[in-house]
């Protein structure tokens, strides 16, 4: 130790504990990526899709934006609003009860920027064999509403068999629950809010 400090022999990596992308930062928001396509069993198995960064301004505009991050295996559009006054919203999504397999798509609609954006959260389809259990996490403004919008269809149909909604009003803390019995399912919704600091 010299100052309190551990020392390293010449030539040794040093620890840092902080983003790996760099040492200076001019930018006030930096959000990494590391999302890769799941292979195997393993992390190694999998195929890394973007390995990156991008910075924001904090005067990032209310309306959202998308911006296309290029990566090895693909590319994935990213959409960033500033979100003013907001409380996180954790979403816990449980599809039990399956009779028959069927299609879904998931939406979430929050106010940003003067009008109503859409979240696609889930598309796909549920086997007959097993349910869904999946948590997603959204900034709503204080005070408004979030819409979360069901489109059901047969397996393998489009999902214009049944349309269903639920809203929950943003709130600082607590939880709100919900349930939708449907012909192919049950499905139990839980938000849990919490304050964004």
């Amino acid at each position: 130790m010299q100052n309190g400090e551990a020392a390293k022999s010449q030539g040794s990596l040093i620890e840092m504990t902080g983003p790996k992308r760099g040492i200076t930062m001019t930018s006030p928001v930096l959000v990494e990526f590391d999302m890769r396509i799941r292979k195997g069993e393993q992390e190694e198995d999998d195929l890394q899709l973007i390995d990156g960064a991008i910075d924001c301004e904090l005067t990032t505009p209310s309306r959202p934006s998308t911006n296309r991050i290029n990566g090895d295996c693909g590319a994935v559009d990213i959409t960033l609003a500033r979100v003013p006054g907001a409380v996180e919203a954790t979403i816990d999504v449980i599809i039990s009860k399956v009779q028959s397999g069927f299609s879904l798509s998931l939406s979430s609609f929050v106010f940003a920027g003067g009008s109503h954006e859409g979240i696609e959260l889930f598309c796909g389809t549920i086997g007959e064999s097993c349910g869904l259990t999946r948590r997603y996490v959204i900034a709503v403004q204080m005070g408004s509403w979030m819409h979360l919008k069901f489109n059901v269809g047969q397996k393998g149909s489009e999902y214009d068999d049944l349309e269903r909604y639920c809203r929950f009003k943003a709130d600082i803390h607590g939880c709100d629950c919900r349930q939708i019995i449907l012909e192919h399912a049950s499905i139990s919704l839980k938000v849990t809010w919490l304050i964004v600091r």
